[in-house]
């Protein structure tokens, strides 16, 4: 993606099943589990470079020490800063009491972040500040160990007005509205009344007060307390959380927007946003580790007994489509092959735009996370090649000879690395006329590559928001190597509709595709359909968000997909370049093809997974309309 976007955040658990003993026999440390977070933490770092915070809680401490840590930060070197406070500490016991590096009960007793339970947060600021007090995990303190509580989670709620209510109902006095907060007290709301439940029942039998603490934290019925607190719940989110007294969850949201993995055998229970990232840290294959189903939750109890459970009723599975194309690891086992084949399957537009002529084509990927779908692009250009030579050598029959061969076998695609990121330039000036220049020059080019005037240039890129990364940078710069025509090529389809499940992209008028479609309406005389889609939007901005319809669609109705394309060619193509300029941008049919599993795709054709985006679409359109520069959530 040229245009940087900053989107959803990473979590991390990890629970060991065995005394700390066990994995010092074994592995020969008893910081096994704290070294596995911070690897599955350092794999994750791809999705939340604004922060990171851990937390931790230490398994039958007695009364009177410490079991719960928690160390957060928002530094450029967050992950080093958090991590290196703990192996600090560690590094100073091996030098000074070497024996003590082994010895269970004076660790767990004198070193934060020695235990059993572990969970841990990535954080892309997408909303609200970037202070570490709004940094994950966000604990929830109580002298009764069961009502402890520690959450983190990869979210965002689109329905945070009724929420917040909700809470005020209950008879609390929330001191902030953030999404984290209130899911906070949401779950603490009701992990406090399964303690009350329990608390009454026991005393009724007669229970004594030290025996009701431990047989509420046997008793408490977590996939009650996560069902109770998301009844209302509605965006995309995977969050983990751990109670004081040792149980923990990992929950997935009804429409399963956002990707959640687990794994556990006899010594340890460990989930994460991605796949491989597991796979990496406890070499594993991919079929070994399971994807948490949409509406349940990965409970693991103070016991060790794992399961997961259904907390709410699952809808239609609308997994981000996005997660596919760009956010995730591309050393994921399927994302790697469905990237390939996005970039496949625009070989026939491509061929079209360039004529069916290969020998006056030369073919390159900006940014570097294209290189996959670029590798399944070229994969599909060989073997359009290889029909075409076959054809020619049927052709020949009886007169084969060594030069027709020669010739046949030159049809190839060309590929060059035609740009290359200078990561060291850094961009300080504010002066509009002088920071383009400066950003023009963010990518060096490989002069030489291309035949000046006559050959195209192709680069495929992995999707295209606001255009001004093309515009003021990469087009400009393409165009200095003098080819006849620059055709970018997205292996995503236009973003035409916000976010509002934890990436980036809220505003419509943010989006290249947006402006593209409002220009044409303007131009056609059609804007009459921009003021009547207004209407219906303010006609509908109070109702019930069940009863809200997603009208913003009907400014796309009147164009084809060819003919936006077509227009934001025109306005990414700045007055200085001399190439002619096509975009062109994957369908959503073949969208669906190479991601089959993963239909989430609302920023394409604003399907919203639940009600709350549609809310949230009309009243960015509004917004839009009447000049306010605001997120609609």
């Amino acid at each position: 993606m040229s245009d940087a976007i900053k989107h959803e955040c990473g979590i991390a658990l990890v629970r060991l099943l065995k005394p700390l003993e066990y994995y010092i026999a074994k592995y020969g440390t008893a910081f096994y589990g704290f070294n596995k977070l911070y690897l599955l933490m350092q794999k994750q770092h791809n999705r939340g470079q604004d922060g990171a915070g851990i937390a931790n809680i230490k398994l039958d401490m007695k009364p009177g020490n410490k079991y719960i840590n928690r160390l957060r930060s928002n530094s450029p070197t967050s992950l080093k800063d958090v991590f290196g406070k703990v192996y600090n500490q560690l590094e100073k016991i091996k030098q000074n009491h070497p024996a003590r590096i082994n010895d269970v009960d004076w660790l767990k007793q004198h070193v934060n972040f020695i235990g059993e339970l572990y969970i841990g947060h990535l954080r892309y600021g997408t909303f609200g500040g970037n202070t570490s007090s709004a940094l994950h995990p966000f604990i929830r303190k109580n002298n009764w160990m069961t009502r402890n509580l520690a959450v983190a989670g990869n979210f965002n709620l689109t329905n945070m007005d009724q929420l917040f209510e909700e809470l005020i109902e209950y008879g609390q006095y929330p001191v902030e509205t953030s999404d984290t907060i209130t899911i906070l007290e949401k779950i603490g709301h009701f992990l406090d009344e399964e303690n009350e439940r329990l608390y009454q029942k026991f005393k009724k039998e007669g229970r004594s007060q030290k025996d009701i603490s431990s047989l509420i934290a046997k008793e408490l019925d977590v996939q009650k307390i996560l069902s109770r607190a998301s009844k209302h719940w509605d965006g995309g989110f995977v969050i983990t959380g751990m109670m004081g007294h040792g149980d923990s969850f990992v929950m997935r949201d009804p429409s399963g927007i956002r990707p959640a993995f687990y794994y556990h055998d006899n010594e340890v229970v460990v989930a994460a946003s991605e796949r491989p990232v597991i796979q990496t840290a406890f070499n594993l294959a991919h079929d070994q580790i399971k994807e948490l189903q949409p509406g349940h939750a990965l409970i693991i109890k103070k016991d060790g007994q794992i399961g997961e459970y259904q907390f709410a009723v699952p809808f239609e599975k609308k997994s981000c489509s996005f997660e596919r194309i760009y956010f995730s690891r591309g050393t994921d086992y399927d994302i790697y092959k469905e990237r390939k084949k996005l970039g496949s399957l625009l070989t026939p537009s491509i061929l079209k735009a360039i004529d069916y002529n290969l020998d006056n084509t030369v073919f390159s990927y900006i940014p570097n996370t294209a290189s996959v779908a670029f590798r399944g692009l070229m994969e599909e250009m060989d073997l359009f090649c290889d029909k075409i030579k076959t054809e020619k050598i049927l052709q020949l029959g009886k007169n084969i000879t060594k030069e027709n061969l020669e010739v046949i076998f030159k049809l190839k695609p060309r590929i060059e690395k035609i740009a290359v990121k200078d990561l060291k330039l850094r961009t300080f000036i504010t002066q509009d006329n002088q920071r383009d220049d400066l950003v023009a020059h963010v990518y060096d080019i490989t002069y030489g590559t291309i035949t000046d005037k006559i050959d195209n240039l192709v680069v495929l890129d992995d999707s295209i928001v606001r255009g001004t990364t093309l515009k003021q940078s990469i087009l400009r710069i393409l165009d200095r190597l003098q080819p006849k025509r620059i055709i970018v090529a997205s292996s995503a389809p236009q973003i035409r509709y916000p976010d509002c499940y934890g990436i980036d992209m809220a505003k419509l008028n943010d989006f290249i595709a947006y402006r593209a479609v409002i220009e044409l309406l303007k131009d056609t005389q059609q804007d009459n359909i921009i003021n009547e889609v207004y209407q219906k939007c303010k006609a509908q901005e109070n109702l019930p968000k069940e009863q809200i319809i997603n009208y913003v669609k009907e400014i796309y109705k009147p164009f084809t997909a060819e003919q936006i394309s077509a227009r934001i060619a025109e306005m990414l193509t700045h007055k200085e370049l001399c190439a002619q300029v096509q975009i062109i941008y994957q369908t959503i049919e073949d969208l669906h093809e190479a991601i089959p599993d993963h239909l989430g795709d609302w920023y394409f054709t604003g399907n919203y997974p639940t009600p709350g985006g549609n809310r949230v679409v009309n009243k960015s359109f509004i917004n839009y309309i009447e000049g306010r520069n605001e997120r609609a959530y």
